[in-house]
């Protein structure tokens, strides 16, 4: 019996009329998440991030080599506002951790690349957060887990959430055509 149980029970007993098995469910998501993110924004902390700010960190480390998107795909993968995302690139370009430039091809957009200490941040980050993770997880069998998942992803679907995208690389500008000779 935990907390929502307690919960759940005080609202049969009030009304029992209702039936209340989804507010449980819902009730230990909320719970659940309110820890997960008490702990992990302590892990990001200690790195002198904001949970937002190590995404877009993040989302340039996974990009491989050079470690440059334009801010369009960053904000496509982590689903936000240009203006939100202009926000977190101007916070950590002041801490240092990625430059914008200009694209030399299209002088109408920059690119966003990881600076040296950018790619040292973000791998620490990511280092402590992976494990964090694990911890937090480890009262689950790794049978528990792969259920969890599933219904989870289950759940994902049926609420909408769109998949994934893969983020966009910049675009080759593309070549002027050739005047035809005739």
């Amino acid at each position: 019996m935990d907390e929502v149980d307690v919960i759940l029970d005080q609202w049969r007993r009030e009304r029992p009329d209702l039936e209340t098995s989804a507010a449980g469910t819902i009730g230990r998501f909320g719970r659940v998440a309110l820890l997960l993110e008490q702990s992990i924004d302590a892990v990001f902390k200690r790195h002198g991030l904001r949970r937002g700010e190590f995404d877009v960190l993040a989302a340039l480390r996974r990009s491989g080599p050079p470690y440059v998107l334009i801010p369009s795909a960053l904000a496509e993968t982590l689903m936000l506002s240009r203006a939100g995302m202009t926000n977190r690139l101007d916070r950590l370009e002041s801490a240092g951790l990625v430059e914008r430039a200009l694209d030399p091809r299209d002088r109408r957009s920059f690119k966003v690349a990881l600076t040296g200490e950018g790619i040292r941040v973000v791998d620490a980050a990511v280092a402590e957060h992976v494990a964090n993770e694990t911890r937090l997880l480890a009262g689950l069998t790794p049978e528990e887990r792969e259920t969890l998942d599933g219904l989870l992803r289950t759940l994902l679907r049926t609420l909408g959430a769109k998949e994934p995208k893969e983020p966009k690389e910049p675009k080759e500008p593309k070549e002027p055509n050739e005047p035809k000779r005739g």
